[in-house]
């Protein structure tokens, strides 16, 4: 028996994990940052803020980049999965709330952290979070299940069809 022959099954090393995941994280983190920034401007213009300050894109995208590591640990912890009988759509539902749940989690910790270094309580800085206000809080919350959606469904469609197929679907075939 010859036994010179490579596994059928390849092992990825930690090099290509590692980069594997820093690429995952990139995408989520511009995917999230356009969004925060988009936000972060439309609230300046709402304010009529004159002139608008840049340091809020940059924290827009800070915060980006931590929200994108924590879904990707959501999707560590709770993997997605689709049932092919159910469908993407019925499939992600309840993993959208999850996922959303864990946003929210981050914005309650990062008001009580931002707190902690405004020199504050760290409980009562949490909860003035959406200014204390259930329906601000609810209204943020839709607002970020829109933002994961999208990217939850594009994640389920991948794994249905696979992540070639999916770039040739919404890209076209790449040309030589």
């Amino acid at each position: 028996m010859n036994t010179n022959h490579p596994p059928l099954v390849q092992h990825h090393s930690f090099k290509d994990k590692a980069k594997e995941e820093f690429i995952k994280a990139l995408q989520l983190t511009i995917y999230f940052g356009i969004w925060f920034c988009a936000l972060a401007f439309l609230a300046a213009t709402s304010l009529d803020e004159r002139p608008i300050p840049l340091s809020i894109f940059a924290f827009a995208i800070v915060k980006a980049a931590i929200c994108a590591k924590f879904m990707l640990i959501g999707q560590a912890i709770f993997p997605i999965k689709i049932d092919k009988n159910d469908g993407i759509v019925r499939s992600l539902i309840l993993e959208s709330v999850v996922y959303l749940l864990i946003v929210l989690a981050l914005n309650y910790l990062e008001a009580g952290v931002h707190g902690l270094i405004d020199g504050k309580d760290f409980i009562s800085s949490m909860a003035e979070f959406g200014r204390s206000n259930p329906l601000r809080v609810l209204a943020m919350s839709i607002v970020y299940w829109l933002i994961v959606w999208p990217y939850l469904l594009l994640a389920g469609f991948r794994l249905a069809v696979g992540s070639t197929a999916s770039l040739e679907i919404l890209f076209g075939h790449k040309t030589k």
